[in-house]
């Protein structure tokens, strides 16, 4: 693993599990998801990870339209890498799940790196009212639901966004999915270094047990030596603790209220940003420091904030 002298926050801004009911601060508004991203750039976020959702229901979408009334409000006023989501929303086709980035042709996309069971059905029983009729549904179909990542899907999305110049963030909910990455790397599609997110605590991947964390690390030092960075996300109540362990290991950091709606237990996260200050005050007790998009932009070696869709 490459180890860094600053560490790379990464912010999940909406996301497309949680629904709007769950927090009244879950940005769901093209000016809501504009804002909190730029907040959470201000708070030190060096990466900000984008999905799209219907500004009238909150439901997530995959339409350019909707990317392209925030994402030039995000780069006019601030610097941070734009990573747009590949995964989309969950049981969009894949053209769906593409169009966006194709469109934006950003620095990162996100590439998940496997198909797996994905459950998030166990949310809806503890929401008591709902203010649209998708969300309930939306959530209790995932108990008959697969996440769909073949290696032809995978292949395709990387060839696609790759061409345009794109790099991944590698979103690898259990360790088949590293070895999936290096099967890829071996035929030189993708090319280090490789920016790995290892995705802890969503049911049907990997559990958010410190062990887990552990031996996602030591496979993939062996798949893939000092050609990588490691990232670390964890779902829910697991978010900091387990980002905390990965920012010790020598790894970077997501949050946001795509992972997570809390602060602590108990309590909402008002924003974004809340969030990114807070693992940005653990980093500093840890003597850790924060890196600038610009110097993420130099670790990932992205192609910077020209060529853009947007």
């Amino acid at each position: 693993m490459k180890k860094a002298d600053k560490v790379i926050i990464s912010c999940a801004v909406t996301g497309s599990i949680h629904t709007p009911s769950m927090s009244p601060h879950l940005p769901v508004t093209p000016a809501e998801i504009a804002e909190q991203s730029i907040e959470a750039a201000e708070a030190g976020a060096a990466i900000l990870h984008l999905h799209a959702r219907d500004p009238e229901t909150g439901k997530p979408t995959p339409s350019p339209e909707v990317f392209a009334r925030f994402l030039p409000v995000i780069r006019q006023r601030c610097d941070a890498i734009v990573n747009i989501t590949t995964g989309g929303g969950l049981g969009m086709t894949l053209d769906e799940r593409l169009a966006a980035a194709k469109w934006a042709r950003p620095e990162i996309a996100s590439m998940n790196m496997g198909s797996f069971n994905f459950n998030i059905s166990g949310a809806a029983g503890r929401v008591k009212e709902f203010r649209f009729d998708w969300e309930k549904p939306y959530l209790e179909m995932t108990t008959d639901f697969i996440l769909s990542n073949t290696f032809a899907q995978i292949e395709r999305g990387m060839r696609e966004l790759g061409g345009l110049g794109t790099r991944f963030e590698f979103e690898c909910y259990d360790v088949g999915h590293l070895y999936n990455l290096a099967h890829f790397a071996d035929r030189g599609i993708v090319e280090p270094p490789f920016f790995v997110q290892a995705i802890f605590g969503i049911l049907g991947g990997l559990g958010p047990d410190p062990e887990n964390l552990m031996h996602m690390k030591a496979t993939a030092d062996r798949l893939f030596g000092d050609d990588y960075y490691l990232s670390v996300l964890a779902a829910g109540r697991h978010q900091m603790p387990l980002v905390t362990m990965g920012a010790i290991l020598g790894g970077n950091v997501r949050v946001g209220l795509e992972d997570s709606l809390f602060l602590e237990r108990g309590r909402l996260a008002a924003s974004n940003a809340e969030q990114v200050a807070k693992i940005r005050r653990i980093l500093s007790e840890l003597s850790l420091e924060a890196a600038t998009p610009e110097e993420a932009r130099q670790m990932l070696r992205t192609k910077g904030p020209v060529s853009l869709g947007f």
